[in-house]
């Protein structure tokens, strides 16, 4: 490896004293180096080719060929313009090209501009992260189905629905935190279709609707404003979270869990039945004595492109002695 470096150096000064003209007719000069490796300079901008002229190259293939010595994957962050040569530093105080990240495969994916941007000094990267998923809830370790119970709730059609702004903030290494805060909305759809919610001063009261019509669905909806933070170990050390909406993935493993908390900003209850033919719609707003706080838990895992999360709540769903002892959970897709 330290022979191919030196190889490199030497290479990469020899592209340096190549004419102007030559460098004029391409956008980007690639110069192999041994049987796998190879240096690549993608010029977007030819005013840029002024400034190579005065690059202290020494200084930094020196850099480069300690970090590689060194296993040292993480980005580059040393300010590209400490590479200017002493006489012109005062001078061009100018953004030039940017340093991308070293990595130990040396394939054409590693040296792709579009896939490793350096941040020099960056440790968080910020996304908005969508959480697709189902939800239901247990009652003593079990589902209410079980005891055929009239708030029992139907997999298929009770959507858990989230929209995050999460920050990733790198650690140490391969050790993440990823922390922020987003909406969320339950929506448990229960199993028969005529259920109803009502309240007195005892509690929250669940039964059958005996009008005859011809009920659709029924369904109790929360919506909670959270926050969460999440220990994340990424086995890629990856900076940025990868999405499906990247055409590309970050070929790591990573694994999380930690808490979160959210506070309820919206409930209702709803019905959809038919009465002589007619679709109709029934629509009541009401606390229906949930708790106004939740907390729990939240893990995640993830392979690429895809991440996958299950959230269960640790407190229950409804008030203390005014409804059943529900524990909520959801577990889904994050986009």
């Amino acid at each position: 490896m330290k022979k191919k470096c030196i190889a490199l150096v030497i290479l990469v000064l020899t592209f340096s004293q190549m004419p102007h003209a030559q460098t004029k007719a391409a956008d980007s000069v690639i110069i192999r180096v041994g049987e796998g490796s190879k240096v690549i300079f993608a010029i977007k901008d030819k005013e840029d080719l002024e400034t190579l002229k005065h690059y202290n190259f020494q200084a930094l293939m020196e850099d480069m060929i300690a970090r590689l010595e060194n296993k040292d994957t993480s980005t580059h962050k040393k300010p590209s313009v400490e590479y200017l040569k002493d006489s012109v530093k005062t001078e061009r105080q100018v953004t030039m090209i940017e340093p991308t990240e070293v990595t130990e495969n040396w394939d054409d994916d590693t040296w792709d501009s579009h896939k490793h941007k350096s941040h020099h000094g960056r440790k968080t990267y910020h996304s908005i992260n969508i959480d697709l998923g189902t939800n239901n809830y247990l009652s003593n370790g079990k589902f209410p189905d079980d005891t055929n119970e009239l708030y029992s709730v139907r997999p298929w059609g009770s959507w858990f629905v989230g929209l995050n702004s999460i920050q990733r903030t790198r650690v140490s290494g391969k050790f993440f935190i990823e922390w922020g805060g987003g909406v969320s909305w339950y929506n448990f759809k229960f199993q028969n279709e005529s259920t109803t919610m009502s309240k007195d001063d005892s509690g929250v009261i669940f039964s059958e609707d005996a009008r005859d019509v011809t009920f659709i669905k029924s369904k109790l909806t929360a919506a909670y404003l959270n926050a969460s933070l999440i220990p994340l170990l990424d086995f890629g050390g990856n900076r940025r979270k990868s999405s499906l909406f990247d055409g590309h993935g970050t070929d790591s493993f990573r694994i999380g869990i930690g808490p979160y908390a959210g506070y309820r900003i919206d409930s209702y209850a709803k019905q959809v039945y038919k009465e002589e033919g007619d679709k109709r719609k029934n629509r009541e707003r009401d606390n229906f004595y949930l708790n106004n706080m939740r907390y729990g838990l939240r893990a995640q895992i993830g392979f690429n492109d895809i991440d996958l999360f299950i959230s269960y709540d640790m407190n229950e769903l409804f008030a203390a002695g005014k409804g059943p002892q529900l524990n909520a959970f959801s577990f889904g897709i994050t986009l």
